[in-house]
């Protein structure tokens, strides 16, 4: 049988493959500028984005080992409070 494009054999091998080291930009959160919405850490494609409950609200962090710099939660952000940043490697 040929194998056909990525297939995840077992459950969470993915951890294994940090693929962050490829982007060009970066998310940064400025968690003052947030209004705990959610939405970028529901929109994330690699479930990347965490959130920590902080004084009654969460706080959002992005976990840079596996971000491949899609921009999806900054698109995604009602206000503006996700900017990305060029990676400085």
């Amino acid at each position: 049988m040929v194998s056909q494009g990525g297939h995840i054999r077992e459950i969470g091998s993915t951890l294994r493959n940090k693929t962050g080291s490829w982007r060009t930009y970066k998310p940064q959160i400025d968690n003052n500028k947030c209004i705990d919405c959610g939405t970028c850490w529901i929109f994330c494609p690699d479930i990347c984005i965490t959130r920590a409950e902080s004084g009654g609200r969460h706080e959002y962090k992005v976990n840079y080992d596996y971000c491949k710099g899609c921009g999806i939660c900054a698109n995604e952000c009602p206000v503006e409070a996700i900017e990305m940043v060029l990676e400085a490697k």
